[in-house]
């Protein structure tokens, strides 16, 4: 199992959304604040007659735990959903999951999910 977290544009979610919609069994989805390649946003300060570069883009983080056999369609998906080509689309990074279980139905490992 891995768990799989994709750090997308945050105007991104829906299409990420969309595009998980029957790959995964279920996901979190955290709004946050980030700052890589990606060109800052300009916003309006003061009156609206100034501006200025904002400190973070807008971000959303995506978490799910997938099967071994899943990761690649899944990971797909997101890459698919969230491109657009420029710097800053994000980042999905995986790691290995030693077990899981499910609280409410006390299943482990791939059953759980």
């Amino acid at each position: 199992m891995k768990r799989i977290e994709a750090i997308v544009q945050a105007d991104k979610l829906k299409a990420v959304v969309d595009a998980l919609e029957g790959k995964v069994g279920g996901f979190i989805a955290l709004d946050g604040k980030g700052r890589g390649s990606g060109a800052r946003p300009t916003v309006r300060m003061g009156r609206g007659t100034g501006t200025m570069k904002a400190d973070f883009n807008k971000v959303v983080s995506i978490v799910s735990i997938v099967d071994d056999a899943d990761v690649q369609s899944v990971i797909d998906a997101i890459t698919d959903a969230a491109y657009t080509g420029t710097a800053g689309d994000g980042i999905i990074i995986t790691s290995t999951m030693d077990d899981v279980v499910n609280i409410s139905t006390k299943k482990k490992g791939s059953e759980a999910l």
